[in-house]
């Protein structure tokens, strides 16, 4: 099931990115007083009463401003606000309501997405309340008065988000059609491959990067078999912003990867695979996604017999947090290799959806245990007392243990590596958690 997206919106300069980082748990966003200075859209996981959503935060809407880069963070707030579930209009007690704040209010009301409008910087409800009424005059709802920065009112806050959150979510999982979300860089060709699996120029291509705006919906039938293929929103490029840029596209990824079953990372064959490749791969890897990287342009390389082999190998090296991706080289042009996706994507599925009895588990962890000796820390060895599988998609394994301490995250990987050597599963990533226990438990 996907989880909900929370953006936090708002004018610049409100808080918001306090806010966020007190509800992430951690400073991620930088948080200066200066308008504008959150220049990148960044997410975090979060979980209140159970319930698990994604949280955005976004740069401030400046409603009518003309500088390049305010209006291009107003882009991104737009974007976020078109896929979030729910949204925070977070606006400032002590600058009072401002015309700006109505006009971002205008903008969310036409959204028809459920905002909760919260009031920052209330650090005592006995001085603030009087100023907090005026913030009614949006006609946008409640105001929710709060302070990030003292940490007030936000268990109220969060419990009106999470009253929001969409039911519709079981509908989506009854859909038992395969999801496959397309990301990657602008202009690799993402929406050309949709367009000649489909057959049909249904997804605006140009040359132009970033044509296509929004994330869409596309199904596909191969064998008779129906797929949906999620395509993400490209980046329109200018020079001198091109930093903001690279990390333009991150809501509509996480967006994406967060409703996918299959991740296919989309790489230029021409201008080989790069640092923002290897960020966009970290979020579908975070995500326990099945991914499948899928080298595009590949008509366009000069070959010789050993290209194939140097450009995978070139490919582990930038991404090597996920050695268990398989690579695809294509060509959306010609079509060549395309039908292979539907193959890779089917024995992916089929592994994520994979389980392991905890019998067979435990002779794999016991010849592993017996081959290399757990690791030890001042005369004090770790023993592994049995490891059993919770969960598929990602598939994950609880390991029990008499010192989590002494659970070195080598040895996780060796017996990750032990547990891949036997059932392979291939094109998705492990999760494996470390509980204690004690031995006469």
């Amino acid at each position: 099931m996907s989880k909900p997206i929370v953006a936090i919106v708002g004018r610049p300069n409100v808080g918001k990115s306090t806010l966020f980082n007190v509800l992430a748990g951690s400073k991620i966003s930088i948080v200066k007083d200066t308008p504008g200075v959150t220049r990148d859209r960044i997410y975090a996981d979060c979980t209140w009463l159970d319930r698990s959503f994604t949280l955005i935060d976004t740069g401030g809407i400046e409603p009518e401003s003309r500088d390049v880069l305010l209006s291009r963070m107003r882009e991104q707030a737009e974007i976020a606000i078109r896929t979030a579930d729910v949204i925070l209009f977070v606006t400032d007690v002590r600058q009072g309501l401002t015309d700006s704040d109505g006009k971002v209010a205008d903008l969310l009301r036409r959204s028809k997405k459920p905002v909760i409008l919260t009031v920052n910087k209330v650090d005592s409800f006995a001085k603030f309340m009087p100023d907090v009424y005026e913030f009614y005059n949006l006609g946008i709802g409640e105001p929710m008065p709060v302070s990030a920065a003292s940490q007030m009112g936000l268990g109220d806050l969060l419990d009106e988000v999470i009253r929001h959150f969409p039911g519709n979510a079981a509908a989506e999982d009854d859909d038992d059609r395969p999801r496959v979300a397309i990301v990657g860089k602008p202009n690799v060709g993402k929406s050309s491959i949709i367009n000649r699996l489909l057959g049909e120029d249904r997804v605006i291509v140009s040359d132009i990067a970033g044509t296509t705006r929004d994330a869409i919906d596309t199904a596909i039938k191969r064998n008779g078999r129906e797929y949906v293929f999620i395509d993400t929103a490209g980046l329109r490029r200018k020079s001198k912003i091109k930093e903001e840029l690279e990390r333009y596209s991150i809501i509509r990824t996480v967006t994406a990867v967060e409703r996918a079953d299959v991740v296919l990372i989309v790489i230029d064959a021409e201008e080989g695979v790069t640092e923002q490749d290897a960020k966009i791969a970290g979020i579908a890897h975070e995500r326990g996604k099945g991914i499948l990287i899928v080298v595009n342009k590949w008509d366009l390389v000069e070959k010789d017999t050993g290209t194939v082999n140097t450009y995978t190998k070139k490919i582990r090296e930038i991404l090597s947090f996920m050695p268990y991706a398989p690579v695809l080289f294509v060509s959306a042009e010609t079509g060549q290799r395309l039908p292979k996706l539907f193959e890779h994507i089917d024995v992916i599925i089929e592994n994520q959806n994979l389980r392991v009895s905890t019998g067979v588990l435990n002779e794999i962890l016991t010849e592993a245990v017996a081959l290399q000796q757990p690791p030890s820390d001042r005369g004090r060895r770790l023993k592994i007392y049995y490891m059993t599988q919770v969960a598929v998609k990602p598939p994950t394994f609880v390991v029990f243990v008499n010192d989590k301490e002494l659970m070195h995250f080598s040895y996780t990987r060796y017996l990750e590596n032990q547990v891949r050597k036997a059932f392979g599963f291939y094109g998705t990533s492990l999760k494996f958690i470390t509980r204690e226990r004690k031995g006469k438990d």
